[in-house]
């Protein structure tokens, strides 16, 4: 039998194991170096955000932490090209679908051809 605190998470593990390792990096103390404080306070907002209203669908569609949370494993989020969708812009999530997440304006894709994948932050933030 599940813990009740358990029992009532309406995410599944792979979701709630996003929001615990999301949740425990602070919204005011960047992880990466040059990612200023306004920006990651912006990112860590949007992905909050997203872990709570998405964080279900995107486990069901089979989206990776890597492909929505991951970094450079040595640059962070400098090299935009191994960044997971929800690292770049800082915008809140309108909708998620198969392949892609859709923002106000503008949309991030998950399996473009040659895309590096990164390492979700919260395991870099680790390696500092």
């Amino acid at each position: 039998m599940l813990p009740p605190e358990r029992a009532s998470d309406p995410l599944p593990p792979e979701a709630a194991a996003w929001r615990n390792a999301f949740g425990a990096l602070r919204p005011a103390s960047s992880p990466c170096r040059y990612l200023g404080a306004t920006a990651w306070a912006n990112i860590h907002e949007a992905c909050t955000d997203f872990i709570e209203r998405y964080g279900a669908e995107a486990v069901r569609l089979g989206w990776t932490a890597p492909q929505l949370f991951g970094v450079h494993p040595e640059h962070g989020t400098l090299r935009v090209d191994w960044c997971g969708v929800l690292m770049i812009g800082g915008r809140k999530a309108t909708n998620i679908e198969a392949g892609r997440i859709l923002f106000d304006n503008t949309s991030g894709y998950r399996d473009l051809p040659g895309l590096p994948v990164g390492m979700p932050i919260w395991e870099f933030a680790a390696r500092k």
